[in-house]
């Protein structure tokens, strides 16, 4: 898979916080600053899907800001992937600010007086990162599913959009590798690394709901070397053609078949559990342990020795 370059494009009237977020995006993103609404309209039709955009929420008139600005409610409604944050101070009064951004689609937001060094920008924007896929998630996942596969698969989510692997997942969950591929099995999940294909996949069919964005252009965001490539991954997880997919709903249709192959995992696990407790207790049959031509010399070998009888014979006398 190739990485993920993921565009980071940022309209803000703050000099200072404009640098932090420089720094930020030194090394981790392919950061562009715009000066005004329309800069920004043009870089996202340039921009390939699920761009990372920070702006300032508010329109301002000779220093003094008076409204949520209304070209962010229309830039949330043409660019339905990319995901916005605004960066703001956050006081009193703003509460009814901050409801009405998140009804419009604003991810995340940093607030400017609290979140003023470099590391907690750049941590409030890898958080950002995998927020839409993950907000997916949350909705389609069962309720009976245990925290720790929820934990795993939140984290799967936000690794794949920075374009991470197997050995970052771990990273990001500050374990080694054979302790993750234990955690997945004990919580019932696909291999690490099978998840997080289902990962890509997934955010490529999110991606692929939008009818604007073409093939190719998910393809290179979720870190396919080609549009070839994202159609066998698609086929091969979702046993559905590309087009078709796309036609009846892509993430409805590849979330259902995730769903089905997690109840798969957890059918296999239950029954895991059963053999070990059965052979915990003791009690289970002879050939799950030794081959059928095995069990009657096993059987031979276990079971007790017959008695032999005397024999009744006539005491020789010991007298002469």
């Amino acid at each position: 898979m190739q990485p993920i370059a993921r565009p980071l494009i940022v309209l803000h009237s703050d000099a200072v916080f404009k640098e932090r977020v420089r720094k930020v995006g030194t090394h981790r993103f392919k950061t562009q600053f715009v000066e005004d609404w329309d800069e920004l309209r043009t870089a996202l039709n340039e921009s390939p899907p699920a761009a990372l955009v920070v702006v300032d929420p508010y329109t301002r008139t000779y220093g003094t800001e008076t409204e949520l600005a209304p070209e962010l409610r229309s830039i949330l409604w043409e660019f339905p992937t990319a995901t916005v944050i605004a960066g703001l101070e956050v006081r009193r009064g703003r509460v009814r600010d901050l409801r009405t951004l998140g009804e419009w689609g604003v991810k995340e937001v940093i607030a400017l007086d609290e979140e003023d060094t470099v590391e907690a920008i750049s941590r409030r924007l890898r958080s950002a990162q995998g927020r839409p896929l993950q907000s997916l998630l949350e909705r389609s996942l069962p309720s009976n599913l245990s925290g720790r596969a929820r934990a795993l698969l939140m984290a799967a989510a936000e690794v794949v959009a920075e374009g991470g692997h197997g050995r970052d997942l771990a990273l990001q969950l500050k374990l080694s590798e054979r302790t993750l591929l234990r955690w997945a099995e004990q919580a019932d999940l696909p291999p690490p690394r099978r998840v997080l294909a289902w990962m890509r996949v997934l955010l490529a069919c999110e991606l692929l709901d939008d009818p604007g964005q073409t093939v190719l252009s998910v393809a290179y965001t979720c870190g396919y070397a080609s549009d070839s490539s994202l159609r066998r991954a698609v086929q091969e997880f979702t046993g559905v053609m590309l087009t078709q997919l796309r036609k009846q709903g892509a993430f409805a249709t590849a979330s259902e078949k995730f769903l089905a192959e997690l109840e798969a995992a957890r059918e296999e696990g239950r029954i895991r559990r059963k053999e070990t407790k059965s052979a915990d207790d003791g009690d289970f049959p002879m050939s799950r342990i030794h081959p059928p031509h095995e069990e009657m010399t096993l059987a031979a070998t276990l079971a007790p020795s017959p008695e032999r009888p005397r024999r009744r014979g006539r005491r020789k006398s010991t007298a002469q």
